[in-house]
């Protein structure tokens, strides 16, 4: 299986939870990706900011249904990001065998390169022939 790339951008809505006024956010995540990857997904994610600024956490789980390299299908990304005194860290990663249909057996990693008015992605993934 041989390692593949695609790129595109994305639209995300966040909408914070009623969870009370507890130290941890919990936010809904919906996606609209465009380009290699045509799809929609849904997730949750959980935040914390400290006291200091430029510094905090998250970690998500979220469910993308759509097409990638011609195939339609679903799977799921887990996030995992720190943000230390200005100095980001993010791995998002697809959940081993959360692939379906089409999408079956995906392996892969994504980033996320956010600039001003504007989300991109770039997909390193692997799909079985």
């Amino acid at each position: 299986m041989g390692k593949s790339e695609a790129t595109g951008t994305f639209e995300v809505r966040l909408t914070p939870a009623e969870s009370g006024d507890g130290p941890i956010g919990t936010l809904s995540i919906d996606k609209t990706f465009q380009g290699d990857l045509q799809g929609t997904s849904v997730g949750q994610m959980l935040a914390f900011r400290t006291p200091v600024e430029g510094s905090a956490g998250y970690v998500a789980m979220e469910r993308v249904t759509g097409t990638l390299a011609g195939r339609h299908g679903s799977f799921t990304l887990q996030h995992n990001g720190l943000m230390d005194r200005g100095a980001p860290s993010l791995a998002v990663v697809v959940v081993p065998d959360s692939g379906t249909d089409g999408l079956s057996g995906l392996t892969g990693t994504m980033e996320i390169i956010v600039s001003p008015g504007r989300h991109d992605y770039c997909f390193h993934y692997g799909l079985p022939a």
